[in-house]
């Protein structure tokens, strides 16, 4: 009898977990990786090296004789997927791909020669980590890490003092940070050196428009559609209420930002994977901004996409991942008209309501069994820590799916009423009126 062929996932955890799991008859999978955000496990964080970790895969690859290597890990398993295909001779991106994306300042650039249009404008800051701020600078900007994974830096200053103020940073926040960019940084320097030191911060034109994410895959360098997911703001935040799909965005504007990414990617050498390219579009000028390129797939929104298409993405990866053509992994019927990722958050410990109890969970799933809930209970020092350096704190994620979206609002309103949580549609707490920042959660990693 013929064995399943056998995959290396990496890093691979929350959505991508659950996704794989459906697939687990039928492929077998071998894992490897760490949580970044749950101790022991991000523990291993002290000494990594994303090169020696790679090579320990690509022996396993050989050894047990993966079809393929995937991960949609955006901090280290995109990047260690390339590098163990590339030694392990399966399918996949190069890394130096990988890292012409994932380096935002190099991705600019790139974005700036291929599609002005669609740039802001940006500069590096000529500074270390909590060096003096460089007389010159444009303001309003805002400053994000070249290595976007730490995005606590990332938020809109109005002056030189407020962007002083955000580059002010502890003991602790250094040794996390740097640990977190190291791996990448080593690897950047090897293999595309030009595009200088991931230990850095960039500024930005602040760009004020409804956000879309641009979702698809590029197999022997032709770019293919998977769709495009709306993304919604607390009012007066830059903090996601909820991703929807269908999409509102006209056809004219897709096809905008499918020759934007077109442009991009070739120019970056992506020729395999998975991608999301995240953008703003103002409907009253036409002008469409890229945010960022990231080379793997949107986990989150892999749900959406088979309730409301058909279209089980994560399979779809994993046939790419095999060398396999994406298109032949589809052919579920879709069951809704309309979904959505709904994001809960609290601004203040003031307005953090109680998890649900068992019993409001059971209610949940007895009326809506097509509920798919992640609660994030923090307490003490994490819960400081979210407000600290996001402004917010998210609380539980929970995907509906609805005939329309009127009936999807309906549904995400009697839900919500019964976990005892506010509806994520035009609710915002009032302290976070006006505020502006994205930060990271680092309120689970480690500390020295």
């Amino acid at each position: 009898m013929t064995q399943p062929p056998r995959v290396g996932l990496l890093f691979d955890y929350d959505w991508d977990a659950q996704a794989h799991a459906r697939h687990a008859p039928s492929i077998r999978f071998d894992r490897a990786g760490f949580d970044l955000f749950a101790f022991p496990s991000n523990a291993r964080l002290i000494a990594f090296d994303l090169r020696r970790f790679a090579d320990r895969q690509a022996r396993r690859a050989r050894d047990r004789g993966w079809a393929g290597v995937l991960s949609h890990h955006e901090q280290f398993g995109a990047l260690a997927a390339a590098l163990v295909a590339e030694r392990a001779g399966l399918p996949g991106a190069t890394p130096q791909s990988i890292v012409a994306c994932q380096h935002k300042l190099h991705a600019r650039e790139l974005l700036r020669e291929v599609a002005p249009e669609a740039c802001p404008r940006f500069e590096g800051l000529d500074a270390v980590y909590g060096g003096a701020i460089p007389p010159g600078l444009q303001y309003p900007a805002f400053v994000k890490p070249v290595k976007a994974a730490f995005s606590v830096l990332a938020r809109r200053v109005e002056n030189r003092d407020e962007l002083h103020a955000h580059t002010r940073f502890g003991r602790r926040e250094l040794w996390v940070i740097r640990r977190l960019v190291e791996p990448f940084e080593r690897v950047a320097n090897e293999l595309l050196p030009q595009a200088g030191t991931a230990h850095r911060l960039m500024l930005e034109e602040p760009v004020q428009a409804a956000q879309y994410n641009l979702d698809g895959w590029v197999q022997d360098g032709q770019l293919h559609v998977l769709g495009v997911v709306d993304a919604h703001m607390y009012p007066g935040t830059q903090a996601f209420m909820r991703f929807e799909l269908p999409t509102r965005l006209a056809p004219a504007a897709q096809q905008q930002a499918v020759d934007v990414a077109t442009r991009f990617l070739q120019a970056a050498g992506y020729r395999h994977g998975f991608f999301n390219m995240e953008f703003f579009h103002d409907a009253a000028t036409g002008r469409l901004t890229v945010i960022e390129f990231n080379p793997r797939l949107a986990s989150q929104f892999g749900d959406l996409y088979r309730r409301v298409r058909g279209l089980d993405a994560h399979r779809m990866a994993l046939a790419l991942a095999m060398g396999e053509s994406p298109q032949q992994a589809t052919g579920e019927a879709p069951v809704a008209g309309a979904a959505a990722s709904f994001v809960y958050r609290a601004f203040s410990a003031a307005q953090l309501p109680a998890m649900p109890s068992a019993a409001q969970r059971a209610a949940l799933k007895a009326e809506f069994p097509d509920a798919m809930l992640m609660v994030m209970p923090k307490s003490g020092h994490g819960l400081a820590r979210d407000f600290k350096w996001l402004g917010s704190h998210r609380y539980g994620i929970l995907h509906l799916g609805g005939r329309d979206a009127a009936d999807l609002r309906q549904r995400c309103e009697r839900a919500s009423a019964l976990l005892g949580w506010p509806a994520p549609y035009a609710h915002a707490a009032s302290a976070a009126a006006g505020s502006t920042s994205t930060t990271f959660d680092f309120s689970g990693a480690i500390t020295p």
